[in-house]
């Protein structure tokens, strides 16, 4: 049969169709960019010391000396989670003896806060950290309510491509956003921490399997020449949109409930899509519904004011082909042969890499020096150049030698900030935006190229198993975070060093750029690792 993309040049690259296609179907990855870093202020650690109960006898004088000093940062500050045992400073508060000068206070027995915390409100008025005291002994919870979230996004980036793949694009696209909703919603009214999370891990699941079917929707839809754009400038930038929104929420709403509460409308306006985003047409002519991919190409020539042929699809040359093109995909299909195995394999460790530099740096913008708000308003901003550039990569340079240069940019500044000196903070906050801007451009380019590497009977499916990969790396990176008590430097180094690591790797995997989609197996079991497969005759490059 005739090639899609032929088939449908007819409509032009940039009509209203495909106008109304993009803009709504980026608008919708905006409530993506909310939930997706939300963490960083529902649980906000602010700070906090043991509390001191009013009826401990204590004179004003003992009272201030009842929290040990600790070295934090290379300055001595306020213990957290400790403090001298209150019966014996009971007891020397009546005899009379002053602290310091009549009593050694390093000589003091110390025990836990038996009687809670007291927090700091000059970030934070509360948190799911000062709601549930998920601080010292329990402070692991933190980092595993981030990294249950990114469980339920493993889970549903697994699940999705493949139900995608099964029930259409559409379908699952909506699914996905009315869970992302709905169970925010419901996280307003959690009683505990385990509730808050099991609530948060089903959000999870619909959060990145909607930004993930959204992109494949639009990259089936729209053209070659505006696919990149959507891939790039499109769902990228409005999920940075939804990103740099979160934290002027967070500035004016400093309570963890109301905060959920604003963020969650703005998903109830996505309700009215329905109605006019259209299923994918490539979807539809691969399970055989040739009739209805028609009737969209017809209705989308209507829009475009472009008068359509007759016949847009030769239906009996498809049906001649339809074992072909009605054949039933499963995940073992990424690795049918060696070639699509190397791939697949090399695909899976290039996102969970990306994965762990992009999420680690995000999550930890309170960690930065400064406010937690700026920093994390400068995180999604740097976001935007990042990209414009990853765009421009894409439309003019090979992908392999895009992704590696970036790739290279943002581990080796990042492996760079050990090396700056503690008095220069502002340098090393802008060293962690360098390479906050390579690992971006990099992450969103990833989207592109892993597209052009499969057909479409498993495209959806590979880009979930990938997806999924990433969301492994999404698993780990809280912890990459939370490795910093104890080494300020150890995240970075880490993160560095594999983002250098994923930026050799690149080099070894085939080059796509300048071809068209693959639609069958065939096409690309002509791929060869760093060899670009040659198309078949009739396209062109």
């Amino acid at each position: 049969m005739r090639d899609y993309d032929e088939a449908t040049a007819f409509l032009g690259e940039w009509g209203r169709f495909q106008r109304l296609v993009f803009f709504l179907l980026s608008a919708s990855i905006i409530p993506n960019g909310f939930n997706g870093m939300s963490v960083v202020f529902l649980a906000g650690t602010p700070e906090h010391r043991c509390v001191v109960p009013r009826g401990a006898n204590l004179s004003g004088e003992w009272r201030n000396a009842s929290i040990p000093l600790e070295l934090r940062g290379g300055q001595e500050a306020p213990s957290r989670c400790r403090r001298y045992r209150l019966a014996a400073l009971a007891n020397f508060s009546a005899l009379g003896l002053r602290p310091g000068s009549d009593v050694e206070l390093e000589a003091l027995e110390q025990e836990p806060c038996l009687d809670g915390w007291e927090y700091s409100r000059d970030v934070y008025r509360s948190t799911i950290i000062t709601e549930w005291n998920l601080v010292c002994e329990d402070d692991w919870k933190a980092p595993l309510t981030t990294s249950l979230f990114f469980v339920g996004v493993l889970i549903g980036s697994f699940v999705s491509g493949q139900l995608s793949d099964r029930f259409g694009r559409k379908n699952i696209l909506f699914l996905t956003m009315a869970v992302q909703t709905g169970f925010s919603f419901l996280q307003i009214f959690s009683t505990s921490w385990e509730m808050f999370t099991v609530l948060f891990l089903i959000v999870g699941m619909g959060q990145i399997s909607n930004y993930v079917v959204a992109f494949i929707l639009g990259t089936e839809i729209l053209g070659k020449s505006v696919r990149i754009l959507f891939s790039t400038l499109g769902v990228c930038i409005f999920f940075a949109i939804g990103y740099m929104l979160l934290p002027l929420f967070a500035y004016f709403i400093r309570d963890w409930r109301m905060l959920l509460l604003a963020l969650t409308v703005p998903g109830l306006f996505c309700i009215p899509l329905w109605w006019i985003i259209p299923e994918s047409p490539r979807w539809l002519i691969s399970q055989g519904r040739y009739k209805e991919a028609e009737a969209i190409i017809q209705k989308a020539a209507k829009i475009n004011g472009i008068p359509a042929p007759t016949v847009v699809f030769n239906t009996p040359e498809m049906q001649d082909s339809k074992p072909q093109q009605q054949q039933k995909a499963i995940l073992l299909d990424l690795f049918r042969t060696r070639n699509i195995a190397t791939i697949t394999i090399m695909s899976l460790l290039l996102w969970f890499f990306t994965s762990v530099g992009y999420f680690g740096l995000s999550l930890s913008t309170p960690d930065w020096h400064g406010d937690a708000y700026v920093n994390c308003f400068l995180s999604a901003v740097i976001e935007v150049p990042a990209y414009v550039i990853a765009w421009l990569l894409l439309r003019f340079f090979p992908r392999r030698y895009s992704l590696s240069g970036t790739f290279f940019l943002g581990g080796s500044v990042v492996l760079f900030i050990q090396l700056v000196p503690a008095e220069l903070n502002i340098l090393s906050v802008g060293l962690v935006m360098l390479g906050k801007f390579g690992i971006t451009a990099a992450f969103s380019m990833l989207y592109v190229y892993n597209v052009e590497l499969y057909p479409t009977l498993v495209r959806n499916m590979a880009v979930g198993a990938t997806s999924t990969a990433s969301r492994l790396g999404s698993i780990i990176a809280p912890y990459f975070v939370y490795l910093g008590a104890y080494d300020r430097f150890l995240p970075y180094i880490l993160m560095g060093s594999l983002t250098v690591l994923i930026g050799i790797l690149t080099l070894f995997l085939p080059e796509s750029y300048g071809n068209p989609l693959p639609e069958s197996f065939e096409q690309m079991l002509k791929v060869k690792c760093g060899i670009s497969y040659v198309p078949t005759t009739g396209r062109d490059p």
